[in-house]
């Protein structure tokens, strides 16, 4: 069994996905638009939805994660109530991601060393996904 996050962006899928390529390395293996699905009469798609991405698999690294449009609906809150957390081999690298992650966004936590990592910061990203971004832990006894 796995858990994956399935992130809804409210209509900027598209240049979230793209700037998450370019940033973070990001691959989207998967990217289906509203308009390749079939109709279906007892839920008749929106118009202004069919550009939109209906569904997106995202590849970065080891992981998998999914993305959507969602419903587009301008009266919804933004993303609160999780995290992503991206974990890097080295902290320079995470340094590299958090930096782009930060940029446009609000950092929460600068990018630092704490008792648990070398490298650590929270961000929420200019389309409202907040980030953890991370070296892995310190092994024990080390300072």
């Amino acid at each position: 069994m796995y858990v994956q996050p399935y992130v809804f962006f409210n209509g900027r899928c598209e240049e979230a996905l793209a700037y998450y390529t370019e940033q973070l390395g990001a691959e989207v293996t998967v990217k289906m638009r509203y308009s390749e699905a079939p109709p279906d009469p007892n839920n008749p798609q929106r118009p202004e939805l069919a550009d939109k991405i209906m569904h997106a698999s995202i590849r970065m690294g080891s992981t998998v994660w999914m993305a959507s449009d969602g419903n587009c609906d301008p009266a919804s809150g933004s993303m609160n109530g999780f995290s992503l957390t991206l974990t890097t081999d080295d902290a320079p690298t995470a340094k590299t991601y958090f930096d782009a992650l930060a940029a446009g966004g609000q950092v929460m936590m600068p990018f630092q060393p704490t008792f648990w990592s070398t490298g650590f910061g929270m961000v929420v990203d200019r389309f409202g996904l907040m980030w953890m971004v991370s070296e892995p832990e310190r092994p024990a006894g080390r300072p």
